[in-house]
């Protein structure tokens, strides 16, 4: 009983969801199979995009210096990180789920909650290039009025989240790391290719990758291939 209050407990959003779906299925069966069929549809996207947007997190993260995300999108950048932020979010590309992974990456890096709220924004609403569909279907005058009003609105929301959410309250990483292997489970994407790699060391534990508890010496070459073919390079080594 123990377990199963564990697991649930792990999985209680999940859990939510499933008797969402079997109240809809009982109460109106053609709109619980609907629902089956968007969300298949949602999840199937998510599976093909968000395995790219991890990849290109984590090469960002390697690439970008932390003093440069600081500079130019930190809480000193002022109103260049501020029209920094409306050009990553309006440039981008994909659905605004694909935004999270890369936001917390450049939070973890120093960029400030304000600069963080613009880019998600601007992601959803402002994009560029849809800009020119606005402009077909609606005219120029409305996407101009529009735009114009949605970047203030932008730019007022970002400063009351400022206020009000802190940097504490994001997920981060620790700022000392114990030693032996680590493994970063917010960027980890439970692919399973360290448990492949390295079964007597790792496993999958809530759809994530987790050490197993382990008082043997390490095969450095499972621990050195499990680290190299992590697509997200979740997983490190600190030696004593």
């Amino acid at each position: 009983m123990t377990k199963i209050t564990k697991i649930l407990k792990e999985n209680l959003f999940t859990a939510i969801i499933i008797i969402a779906y079997a109240l809809i299925f009982i109460l109106k069966p053609e709109t619980g199979i609907t629902a089956v069929g968007n969300s298949g549809y949602y999840l199937k996207e998510m599976l093909m995009i968000m395995p790219v947007i991890f990849v290109l997190t984590a090469l960002l993260d390697v690439w970008v210096p932390k003093e440069t995300i600081m500079k130019y999108l930190g809480k000193q950048s002022k109103s260049k990180g501020v029209i920094l932020s409306f050009l990553l979010g309006g440039i981008s590309a994909g659905p605004i789920y694909a935004a999270f992974p890369f936001c917390i990456m450049l939070h973890k890096k120093g960029a400030s909650i304000k600069n963080i709220v613009i880019i998600l924004s601007s992601w959803a609403v402002i994009k560029f290039p849809m800009l020119l569909n606005e402009v077909k279907f609606l005219g120029m005058k409305f996407m101009a009025v529009r735009w114009l009003l949605t970047v203030i609105a932008i730019v007022v929301f970002s400063w009351i989240a400022s206020k009000i959410v802190k940097d504490e309250d994001l997920p981060s990483e620790p700022t000392s790391e114990p030693e032996g292997v680590i493994i970063n489970r917010n960027a980890c994407m439970g692919c399973s290719l360290c448990v492949k790699n390295y079964p007597e060391l790792f496993e999958i534990s809530s759809k994530k990758a987790q050490v197993k508890k382990y008082d043997l010496i390490l095969d450095d070459e499972k621990l050195n291939k499990a680290i190299d073919n992590c697509p997200v390079k979740a997983i490190r080594f600190n030696k004593k």
